[in-house]
C-alpha cells in the first residue's frame, strides 16, 4: 500500500489517502473518484509530503525511547491495522520477495486483487526501492482488542 498527503486544489484542504499502489491512486484520480472529505471537491491533486529518512538499524538502537503515544493516535493506528488484516494477506517475512514478483507481474497483467503486508530488512527495503517498488512502511502495534 502507499500513502499520499492529498490537497483540495479549490479549496485548499489537505487530507491523506491510502491507496494500492502508484497506478491506483493515478486511475481513481483520472476516473473523478477522488473527492475531498471537507467540501466534497473533486480537484484533487498530491501535497507535498516530508521524505521518510531510512537509518541504519545501530541508530535507531542508540536513540531514546520514544514519548508516550497519545490515545488519539494508538486509536487511528489501530483501525489502519484492522483494515489492512481485513483487506490484505500476511506474506510475513516474504515481503520483499512477493512484492517484488508482484511488481514485475503488474507490468505483465492485471494486478492482484489483495494487498500484501509483512516483515522486511533495511537491506530489502533498499531493493524495493531502487525496483521501483511502491509500498509504505507504517508502525505496527498491538490490536485494539488485544
Amino acid at each position: 500500500m502507499i500513502h499520499y498527503r492529498l490537497r483540495c486544489i479549490s479549496q485548499h484542504h489537505e487530507f491523506e489517502g491510502w491507496f494500492k499502489n502508484a497506478e491506483a491512486f493515478t486511475q481513481q484520480m483520472e476516473a473523478g473518484q477522488l473527492l475531498c472529505p471537507h467540501c466534497g471537491g473533486q480537484d484533487i491533486e498530491k501535497a507535498l509530503m516530508a521524505p521518510a529518512i531510512a537509518r541504519k538499524r545501530e541508530d535507531v538502537s542508540a536513540q531514546a525511547p520514544a514519548a508516550a503515544m497519545p490515545d488519539d493516535v494508538r486509536a487511528a493506528l489501530q483501525k489502519i491495522r484492522a483494515v489492512v488484516e481485513a483487506h490484505c494477506d500476511d506474506v510475513g517475512t516474504n515481503f520483499a520477495a512477493e512484492a517484488l514478483k508482484r511488481h514485475h507481474a503488474d507490468m505483465e497483467s492485471a494486478p492482484p486483487t489483495r494487498g500484501i503486508y509483512g516483515v522486511m530488512q533495511p537491506d530489502e527495503r533498499e531493493m524495493l526501492e531502487d525496483e521501483g517498488v511502491d509500498f509504505a512502511m507504517m508502525p505496527w502495534i498491538g490490536r485494539a482488542d488485544a
